[in-house]
């Protein structure tokens, strides 16, 4: 599903909040469940999804990139036309040097993010599985415990960082 279409905006990151919101707002209106003739709840749902999916300006490069990369893997053009674009050669894979050049870009994007909340984050994490190791000392379930917090700063620690320079 494109949230951009769910809301009846155009498929571009640089939207502002107020643009979002504003559309969420009048179809929410038009089709709340609580409306006298009932509303169309389907139709409802769809939209508080793609509000809640477009809500930032992070969030809305995200849902752009996801919807652009499904337009290139079905052959389409996601700007232009709905219909198949023909290429005369295949997309070349990544190079295997990508994922390094992602952790080269990690400082450059802790730096433009929220540092200050990544690192409070990253203090309660430490501070909490140096906590458990006290509490259970050579328990078999402490290491366990120490990667699920360390999965759990890395795995929500996205939403702190600046979007990728590509994006």
């Amino acid at each position: 599903m494109n949230p951009f279409e769910a809301l009846g905006l155009p498929t571009r990151p640089d939207l502002t909040d107020e643009q979002v919101r504003a559309a969420w707002r009048a179809i929410a209106a038009a089709t709340h469940p609580d409306r006298a003739e009932g509303g169309d709840l389907a139709v409802y749902t769809a939209a508080s999804a793609a509000y809640a999916e477009l809500r930032t300006p992070w969030s809305r490069s995200e849902a752009y990139a996801d919807v652009t990369e499904r337009a290139a893997r079905a052959g389409r053009d996601p700007d232009t036309s709905p219909l198949p674009v023909i290429r005369d050669t295949e997309a070349a894979p990544p190079p295997p040097w990508q994922p390094l050049l992602a952790l080269w870009q990690l400082p450059a994007r802790v730096r433009r993010g929220r540092p200050l909340h990544l690192a409070i984050r990253a203090i309660f994490a430490a501070v909490l599985a140096m906590l458990l190791l006290q509490l259970i000392p050579g328990s078999a379930a402490a290491p366990a415990d120490v990667i699920g917090i360390g999965l759990w700063f890395v795995l929500s620690g996205r939403k702190d960082l600046a979007p990728p320079p590509e994006r």
